[in-house]
C-alpha cells in the first residue's frame, strides 16, 4: 500500500503569523507543538494549543493557524497521504486535539524523516521514508492512544512505564523512576502500585525476564552473560528470580526449549 510524504519540517515561529487553507485539506496533516503555544482553528473551532499537544488532521477539514506578536511557537509538522496513511486513520479514533509526552524516540523519528525528505530525489529512499512515515504514524497512534485510556490509568503511571521499559535492563533506582516522572519515591511507589497491582520492581523484573527468556532461546549466551545483560547483575539472582517466576530454573528451562 502506497505512502506519500507532502511535506516534513520545524517551524519556530517569533513574530506574528497567520495561515489559512481556504480550501479544504487534500490530505493529513499531523502538528506537534513542542515549545511555546498558538491558536489553531480546524473547521470553525479554536483550539489553543500547548507544549505536547499533537494536532491531527484529516482530509476535507479546513485549518488555520495563528501566532499572535507576543507568543513564540515551534512545532514539527508533516502533510501526507496513500491508502496505508488512509487505513491506519480508520482503524481508530483519531482525535484533532490531544496532549502526548513528548517522547524523545517520537522526535528522532520525525528528525530522520525530515533530513530524508531534504535529499536530492536522486540520492533519497523511498522506501525508507515510507517506513519511517508508517513507524511515526503507529507512535503517534499509540502515545494518543495511552493519553486516552489515562481515565484509569494517571499520565505518571505510564512515563514511569515507559522510563523502565526503556531502563529495565540497565542497574535502576526507584529513585530514578520517580523523578522522571516529577515525583517523590513515595507517592511514585504508591501511585504505580495502585495503578498496576505491582510494585516498580516487580515490573522491572518481569521486563528484565521477558529480555532475559528471548535471549535464552535465540542467542548462544551463557546464563551468566544473560543475567548481567538483561539488568540482573549476577547469576545467582537472575536464578532466584527467574525459579520464583517459574519454578523452574533458568539452565531447566534453556533444555526444554
Amino acid at each position: 500500500m502506497t505512502t506519500h510524504i507532502g511535506f516534513c519540517g520545524y517551524s519556530y515561529h517569533t513574530a506574528r503569523y497567520y495561515s489559512s487553507d481556504k480550501t479544504r485539506m487534500k490530505g493529513y496533516l499531523f502538528r506537534l507543538q513542542t515549545e511555546g503555544h498558538c491558536e489553531i482553528i480546524v473547521n470553525g473551532r479554536k483550539l489553543e494549543v500547548k507544549k505536547g499537544h499533537i494536532l491531527l488532521v484529516k482530509p476535507g477539514d479546513f485549518y488555520e493557524l495563528r501566532v499572535e506578536a507576543d507568543q513564540k511557537s515551534g512545532d514539527y509538522h508533516l502533510f501526507c497521504e496513500g491508502e496505508w496513511v488512509e487505513q491506519w486513520w480508520k482503524r481508530s479514533v483519531k482525535p484533532t486535539l490531544t496532549r502526548i509526552n513528548l517522547d524523545e524516540k517520537l522526535l528522532s523519528l520525525w528528525r530522520h524523516i525530515i533530513i530524508e525528505k531534504r535529499r536530492p530525489s536522486s540520492e533519497s529512499n523511498t522506501e525508507l521514508s515510507d517506513y519511517l512515515l508508517k513507524a511515526l504514524c503507529i507512535n503517534l497512534e499509540r502515545a494518543v492512544n495511552e493519553t486516552t485510556s489515562t481515565v484509569t490509568r494517571p499520565p505518571a503511571v505510564t512515563q514511569m512505564m515507559r522510563y523502565i521499559e526503556e531502563h529495565a535492563t540497565n542497574p535502576l533506582k526507584v529513585e530514578e523512576v520517580a523523578d522522571y516522572a516529577g515525583l517523590s519515591v513515595s507517592r511514585a511507589v504508591h501511585l504505580f502500585k495502585d495503578s498496576l497491582g505491582k510494585t516498580i520492581i516487580e515490573y522491572t523484573q518481569e521486563i528484565r525476564l521477558s529480555t532475559a527468556i528471548n535471549q535464552m532461546k535465540y542467542t548462544a549466551m551463557t546464563l551468566e552473560h544473560i543475567a548481567e545483560n538483561c539488568g540482573f547483575g549476577t547469576y545467582p539472582y537472575f536464578y532466584k528470580v527467574f525459579k520464583k517466576k517459574f519454578g523452574i530454573a533458568p539452565g531447566a528451562y534453556r533444555d526444554q526449549e
